[in-house]
């Protein structure tokens, strides 16, 4: 799995790294055909206060690409938003890829 962080009007410390890296190897480890990652960390100039900064990921998934993103007061918050919201749509992606189709049963003539 690619995990790219980069952050916009904002600099990425190491601490807020590891957090976000904590949080997305939770989709990894809910779902093992993640290929790339890329989160995208914002702080607003134009936005109303309160929900200033911004998270966003786009996941590329065998087969698909998936999209979320989250506004908050607090990064890390936006973040645990984020996560959330990925961890549904992973969850959805990996019900509907599935095969639900149960063999017929055998019958047994004696």
């Amino acid at each position: 799995m690619n995990l790219t962080i980069s952050g916009h009007h904002l600099e990425v410390t190491p601490a807020l790294r590891s957090y976000v890296t904590s949080k997305i190897d939770r989709i990894s480890r809910h779902f093992d055909q993640v290929v790339d990652v890329k989160v995208l960390l914002t702080v607003e100039k134009q936005k109303e206060k309160e929900r200033r900064q911004r998270a966003e990921c786009n996941i590329h998934v065998k087969g698909n690409d998936l999209f979320a993103e989250s506004s908050h007061a607090d990064l890390y918050a936006a973040v645990d938003e984020l996560v959330d919201k990925l961890d549904r749509q992973v969850g959805r992606y990996k019900t509907k890829r599935q095969d639900h189709h149960a063999e017929a049963a055998k019958r047994y003539l004696q």
